[in-house]
Formats: C-alpha cells, sequence, structure tokens
C-alpha cells in the first residue's frame, strides 16, 4: 500500500466551523452593493451596525449597543423591543449623517420571526429615515406603540430628539 500523497479532507473556514458566518449568504448581501444593517442581539444586549463593504476589508459607519444608549441617551434597560427600536433609530440617524440612504437587512445565523425585537431595530432605522425592503408584519407593532410605563417618557423624549416631531 502506498502513502498518500495529498489530503483527503479539506477543513472548512474557522468561522464556518463555528457556525458564526454564513459565507453564501454573506456574498449575495455583499454582492448588492448597499450598506448593511448588521443586528446581532445577546442574552443582555442588542447591537445595530451600519457596515459598508470595500475590497480592504469591511468599514463601519455607525455603532450603537447599550453602553452608548446610557452614555448619550441615559437608556438604561437591557435587551427588549424598546431598546432595539431606539439603537435602530439612533444608529440610523448617525449613519444618515454620514450619507447612507439605504440598507440591506443582515440577520446573521439568527432566525427571522414575526415579532421579533431584531425588526423593532429596522422599524426604528426606517422611522429615523433610511429605506429598506422588508415585510411590515414582522415588526412587533404592538409592543412598540404601547411602551411600558416605566420607558414611556425616556423614549418619547429620545424619539423626539432623534425625528424631531
Amino acid at each position: 500500500m502506498t502513502k498518500a500523497k495529498t489530503p483527503t479532507h479539506r477543513v472548512p473556514f474557522r468561522r464556518r466551523r463555528e457556525y458564526s458566518t454564513d459565507y453564501k449568504k454573506r456574498l449575495a448581501m455583499v454582492k448588492s452593493g448597499k450598506v448593511r444593517m448588521i443586528i446581532r442581539k445577546t442574552n443582555k444586549d442588542v447591537k445595530v451596525q451600519f457596515v459598508e463593504f470595500k475590497s480592504a476589508g469591511d468599514n463601519t459607519i455607525a455603532v450603537v449597543d447599550r453602553r452608548v444608549l446610557s452614555k448619550k441617551y441615559g437608556w438604561n434597560s437591557k435587551r427588549n423591543s424598546y431598546t432595539a427600536y431606539v439603537a435602530g433609530m439612533v444608529c440610523a440617524k448617525m449613519a444618515l449623517e454620514k450619507g447612507v440612504k439605504e440598507f440591506i437587512v443582515d440577520l446573521g445565523l439568527q432566525k427571522a420571526s414575526k415579532g421579533s425585537i431584531l425588526f423593532a431595530a429596522v422599524q426604528g432605522a426606517v422611522d429615523a429615515g433610511l429605506q429598506t425592503n422588508y415585510d411590515v408584519e414582522m415588526v412587533p407593532k404592538d409592543k412598540i406603540n404601547n411602551v411600558k410605563e416605566e420607558y414611556r417618557q425616556k423614549f418619547e423624549e429620545i424619539k423626539k430628539s432623534i425625528l424631531k416631531v
């Protein structure tokens, strides 16, 4: 029996092995040429980013998470629909100032489900003035429109300062 001269098993990319990146989905989004709104949720936080593809590496335009909201706006809530909506609105305002007009949504490996806080962030970005294609039925409107008493005052205050209504 002779020795093998080439490997028979090809190891996939590290991020694919860790189930961190779906490269097929990412390539489709990058080919669109539009800015991506990346929404990630953790156990304690919602993070919203606007990222533009460059051949040398992705260019981050704006980032908002719980720490930014608490420092600049006094929003001390953790992961919920209100925080996602406010984070999407604030991040979209920052992206608008840097010339972004429209975006595509990048949920990563998270499942898109009706009423998810991911779509609350998308609705916040759309309300701030950006454009995208999304299914309006996926947005948790009942949660965004009926804010709990403990969040209502700060929520309306931030909404007025961003939207200038």
